[in-house]
C-alpha cells in the first residue's frame, strides 16, 4: 500500500508537519510505503479554468502539479494536511485542491484509479476543536465528491506554537490509529 502524505504548511517542522507524519507513521507500522511534499516548497500556479482537463485529461500548466498528478494516481490512500487560515485551509492546500479538478470528468464521474481512501488533517490556533465543524464537513464532502473513500478528519487545536502538538499525546496518538486504519 502507498500512503501519499501532503503538507499545506508554510511552517517546515511544525504542527501540521507533525500531525500528518504521526498518520504515516501509523501507516507504516502496517506495512504501508509512504511519501511526503511539502505543498509550500512546490511550484503549484491557479487553476486557469480553460477547462482543456476536462476534455484532455490533464492539465495544460506545466508546473509541479504534474508530479503530484501522478503520486496521487499512483497513492492507494492521502492524508492531506493544513493548518486553518482565516476558517479555511492555506492558500498553498487550495491551490492543490482546486487544480484536482483535473481528475473529473465532464460527467462529474472520477479519473482517479480507484478506489483511494482520503484523510484531513488539520491544525488551528483556536482551541475549541468544533469551531470549524461545518467546514471540516464541507471540505469531506468535496472529496467524497470527489470519488475519494474519506476516512475522516483530525483536528489539533490550540497549536499555535510550532511545537504544541507534542503535549497532546491523545491527539497523536489517535492520528496514528487512523493511519494504521489506512
Amino acid at each position: 500500500m502507498k500512503v501519499l502524505g501532503l503538507v499545506g504548511s508554510p511552517r517546515e517542522g511544525a504542527n501540521t508537519e507533525k500531525l500528518v507524519n504521526a498518520i504515516l507513521e501509523g501507516a507504516v507500522e502496517n506495512g504501508a510505503e509512504t511519501k511526503t511534499y511539502n505543498l509550500s516548497k512546490l511550484d503549484i500556479n491557479p487553476c486557469k479554468g480553460c477547462m482543456t482537463c476536462k476534455i484532455e485529461g490533464k492539465c495544460v500548466i506545466d508546473d509541479d502539479m504534474q508530479e503530484l498528478y501522478d503520486e496521487v494516481q499512483a497513492a492507494d490512500a492521502i492524508v492531506l494536511g493544513s493548518p486553518l487560515y482565516m476558517w479555511e485551509i492555506t492558500a498553498q492546500t487550495k491551490l492543490f485542491v482546486d487544480r484536482l479538478v483535473a481528475f473529473i470528468k465532464p460527467d462529474f464521474s472520477t479519473r482517479l484509479n480507484m478506489p483511494k481512501k482520503f484523510v484531513l488533517a488539520y491544525t488551528q490556533g483556536n482551541p475549541d476543536a468544533t469551531t470549524f465543524k461545518p467546514y471540516f464537513d464541507y471540505m469531506e464532502g468535496l472529496f467524497s465528491f470527489m470519488q475519494f473513500d474519506v476516512q475522516g478528519s483530525i483536528v489539533a487545536a490550540g497549536t499555535r506554537e510550532k511545537d504544541d502538538i507534542l503535549a497532546q499525546e491523545a491527539v497523536l496518538a489517535r492520528a496514528k490509529e487512523m493511519g494504521k486504519n489506512l
